[in-house]
């Protein structure tokens, strides 16, 4: 049983916004959802993204496997125009998980081959490609490093939680930071992976800064010296640095950026396993758009900075999201049910989608000649659709993000195309299995993969007995 979503029409949900001091769009009219766009030199067919999601599937040398190719083969058939492809690696020790794909000379084929597939299943099910456009999210992991932290900065409030795994111990003020040196190794990375990109037939990339991965980290690193430090024009010099070069050294291709406009804090669970914000005093200096004096506040003024600069930089799709899936998953994923290491959400779900549906109205208004897409869609289950239509219409967002959902539900826009609505049975409840899953580190490869078990159970339901059948043994 669902904890929060007992909704049975929009409206009801409309209502449930207002009682939160919140106005939440509506429509049921989906035409403008299937209206084509043109971003830069893309035409892309329809509003529909599917978010970057990593599947954890891929070979120990950053190549997909099977479960990669059957997830974009289903994600291409499904009627999607924009695939947001998920995050890729720059370098091997820049990759989350030892299943991350990593875009180099080895796997580069393999990833053509993937993108090919995707392509491939849109034309069975379309005809043709027409309108479609697919991109690759490329990333360093920094904080979160798979083999150990790389940091930019320390944070008082996450370095407690940041383990070495080389030691096996969360680090401390002693802990090294990347140097200047290191930063400038890592943008001549991102450059080389942006050219591979374009040669193995990406139609635009996205310089990943969110999550507190490294660019999102630098983003708040107003205590690091030196040029990448203090100042925003320093703390996104890198971005800057990067997407300016892949501008001037890859034309052919479009740039985009899926950027956290609000990092909030750290929460842990009490006696009960409800979600409180760890101990902290102000004012909150090492948080991107936090204000700094109350942090369940989102601080725009430097978001918007950022995008405008982006802009002006060339980057063409902005993609809007918030949080940190290791420090406060329910700010980035409002659900249901928390996944296995988390707690329960301090406030109700609702409110996280609309603080994120509320960022991204701001900054798409400030900003009407950028393309938005926006996320926290997934929680609102078979009524996303109806708030999504809103949200275009009224142009608080160009595109409509969906992430888990798409799991469960790949051909979600067959679905509307087809019968007008989404088929209930398959809509994700937002219970975080896949979450779950991504977090289950007990495998062969250091990695479990993830996916839907509930609805596409054939897949990923012995996989997700056997991570339980372990959890049991333990």
């Amino acid at each position: 049983m669902a904890r929060y979503f007992h909704f049975k029409t929009a409206d009801e949900l409309v209502q449930k916004a207002k009682e939160l001091g919140s106005d939440l769009p509506s429509s049921a009219d989906f035409s403008p959802l299937f209206e084509p766009a043109t971003v830069g030199r893309l035409h892309v067919g329809n509003r529909f993204c599917i978010q970057p999601m990593e599947g954890c599937d891929g070979t120990l040398d950053g190549a997909p496997d099977e479960l990669t190719y059957r997830r974009y083969r289903r994600f291409g058939g499904g009627g999607a125009k924009l695939i947001w492809g998920e995050a890729t690696a720059i370098a091997e020790d820049a990759r989350m998980n030892p299943r991350q794909l990593w875009l180099h000379e080895g796997s580069a084929s393999a990833i053509e081959q993937m993108l090919a597939g995707c392509r491939a299943a849109h034309r069975e099910v379309y005809g043709s490609d027409s309108g479609l456009v697919i991109g690759l999210q490329l990333t360093h992991s920094g904080r979160y490093c798979f083999r150990r932290p790389q940091i930019a900065m320390h944070d008082p409030l996450l370095d407690p939680f940041t383990l070495d795994k080389s030691t096996g111990k969360t680090i401390d003020a002693s802990f090294p930071l990347l140097s200047d040196d290191d930063l400038k190794r890592i943008e001549d990375q991102y450059l080389v992976a942006a050219k591979l990109a374009a040669r193995i037939g990406c139609d635009f990339i996205d310089i990943k800064q969110c999550h507190r991965y490294l660019l999102s980290e630098l983003l708040a690193s107003t205590n690091r010296p030196g040029e990448y430090g203090g100042r925003l024009e320093n703390r996104t010099r890198l971005v800057r640095n990067i997407i300016r070069r892949c501008r001037d050294d890859v034309p052919s291709i479009e740039i985009g950026s899926r950027i956290g406009v609000y990092d909030g804090i750290p929460y842990r669970k009490d006696a009960e396993g409800v979600g409180i914000p760890v101990p902290h005093t102000g004012p909150l200096m090492t948080s991107f758009g936090v204000d700094p004096h109350d942090h369940t506040r989102w601080k725009p003024d430097e978001p918007l900075q950022v995008a405008r600069w982006l802009a002006e930089e060339g980057v063409s799709l902005l993609n809007v999201t918030m949080g940190n899936p290791y420090a406060n998953p329910h700010v980035l994923r409002p659900a249901d049910y928390p996944p296995m290491d988390g707690y329960l959400a301090p406030e109700h779900p609702l409110i996280g989608v609309l603080r994120h549906f509320e960022a991204t109205a701001l900054i798409q208004r400030s900003l009407p000649h950028v393309y938005l897409v926006g996320s926290a869609y997934s929680w609102l289950q078979e009524l996303a659709i109806h708030i999504a239509a809103g949200n275009v219409t009224q142009k608080r967002c160009s595109f409509v993000g969906l992430g888990r959902a798409t799991l469960s539900q790949p051909d979600f826009v067959q679905q509307l195309e087809t019968h007008g609505r989404l088929n209930r049975k398959t809509t994700c409840r937002t219970f975080s299995y896949c979450t779950n899953m991504m977090r289950t580190k007990d495998h062969p490869l250091g990695q479990s993969p993830t996916g839907c078990p509930p609805f596409d159970k054939e897949t990923y339901g012995p996989i997700w007995k056997n991570i339980l059948e372990k959890k049991k043994g333990t």
